[in-house]
């Protein structure tokens, strides 16, 4: 699908202020050990994983310290030499209590991460991949932390002709993407030849947005001669970098409701993630940190830092410094982010910022005092796809859940908060649609 100027896009979107320009050139640095570290055994979609260590276990960064739990399932392991103190509940961001290991790092170690069980793609087969994916508890460092090593298992009766790496990073303050194509290139082409060769894809594209052209120029001159990988510079346009949006602009296929984008022969995945399967597949090491960028007009010092799992906000924050009026903080990005309930909340797999707002720019972008829907159309003319979300939030102040789903696709919603930004009512929609899932999902367990 070819819109203006020659370029790639799809239809709707909108256009939020970046907010990159304080992190974008800022270099990864490596994040200080937390006195104490909160490691859930649920961070990834799925059943959690199962402990195999127990209170007061010495063990070494990188360790196995928790097993997958059947297939929708990936291990966890130890972002740090030390022992483990407890195993117990700790808050989420989803405002759940839930197992976690709190370790604590010994302050003398020097946390160096010894190698396991190389994987070699050029001898590996396809389903010996997928399992190191499993093994080393790999998951989309997007956001969504879904098991990568279930994307990646490509169903007998489809097929894959390409594979996208994301590296568009659309939402406002994050800049880890970008950083990471800029500083583990190298990384990143060890990767795409894994994801390839798991899901059978002959080709790959990097898709990159237009306000990081000094990304694709890096990525095109790390691609090996004569490798079938390219690079795409798509325009600034958010949701962007949702995976559905990819395929439509990069393709011009569109993925049926309720369906997959393996349906359409694609497979979408995060540059991030790829950069973690090149780097810890050929070593055999299991994943223990992220880049996480820290940010936002409440930071002092903001940043794109490698951060152990399991590192408390409150710790982060400490570290960083913030203003005297943060009132939010936001784990992720401030379209599609949570606001912290807790700052004992711990970074996970699937962190992707910390962005702390002060209080005007909560206003702006949070929480704002809702009025009723006026139903000018905004909502609709936003949504990437196609969806009415003012009648579903109508519908949803009634508690119609099932209506919801039925007659106007929530379930397709994937809560990328146009619709909230644009509403001049200031209407919390992609909320009321989490609660809706939420009932829906709840209700169908109940059966």
């Amino acid at each position: 699908m070819r819109h203006l100027l020659g370029t790639k896009t799809f239809a709707h979107g909108i256009h939020p202020p970046e907010f990159k320009a304080d992190t974008k050139d800022m270099a990864i640095r490596q994040f200080d050990f937390a006195s104490l570290l909160i490691v859930p055994l649920s961070q990834h979609l799925g059943k959690p994983a199962i402990p195999i260590v127990g209170e007061g276990a010495e063990v070494t960064r990188g360790q196995c310290i928790a097993q997958p739990d059947g297939f929708m399932s990936v291990a966890i392991h130890a972002p740090a030499t030390g022992v483990i103190r407890k195993i117990a509940r700790s808050p989420a961001i989803n405002g759940k209590m839930m197992p976690a290991f709190f370790l604590e790092p010994f302050p003398a170690s020097t946390q160096e991460m010894p190698g396991g069980n190389p994987c070699d793609v050029e001898t590996a087969s396809k389903d010996e991949i997928i399992a190191a994916i499993q093994q080393a508890g790999i998951v989309g460092l997007g956001g969504a932390a879904f098991p990568t090593h279930v994307k990646l298992k490509v169903p007998d009766d489809k097929q894959a002709d390409l594979v996208i790496v994301n590296g568009a990073e659309c939402e406002p303050y994050l800049t880890t993407d970008h950083r990471v194509m800029l500083e583990h290139a190298n990384d990143i082409m060890r990767g795409i030849p894994y994801v390839m060769k798991a899901t059978g894809a002959p080709r790959a594209i990097i898709a990159v947005e237009d306000n990081k052209r000094d990304a694709a120029e890096v990525m095109r001159k790390a691609i090996p001669p004569g490798q079938p990988i390219s690079v795409e510079v798509l325009p600034v346009k958010y949701p962007q970098g949702a995976e559905k949006m990819l395929i439509t602009a990069i393709l011009g296929r569109k993925v049926p409701s309720g369906g997959l984008p393996i349906d359409v022969g694609a497979v979408c995945i995060n540059v991030g993630t790829t950069a973690q399967i090149g780097a810890l597949l050929p070593s055999g090491q299991g994943l223990q940190d992220r880049v996480i960028t820290v940010g936002g007009p409440g930071v002092q010092r903001k940043g794109n830092y490698r951060i152990p799992i399991g590192t408390p906000l409150r710790y982060i924050l400490e570290k960083v410094g913030t203003e005297p009026n943060v009132s939010t903080v936001v784990m992720g990005g401030p379209m599609m982010g949570h606001a912290a309930s807790s700052l004992d909340i711990p970074i996970t797999k699937g962190s992707t910022g910390v962005i702390a707002m002060v209080d005007d720019q909560t206003d702006t972008m949070i929480s704002r005092h809702e009025y009723p829907c006026i139903r000018c159309g905004h909502c609709v003319d936003a949504c990437p796809l196609f969806l009415n979300p003012s009648q579903m939030g109508l519908l949803a102040n009634v508690q119609r859940y099932d209506e919801m789903a039925s007659d106007y696709h929530l379930m397709d919603c994937f809560e990328c908060g146009c619709c909230t930004f644009v509403c001049p009512s200031h209407i919390p929609l992609v909320q009321k649609f989490r609660l809706a899932k939420s009932a829906i999902r709840k209700a169908k367990a109940a059966v």
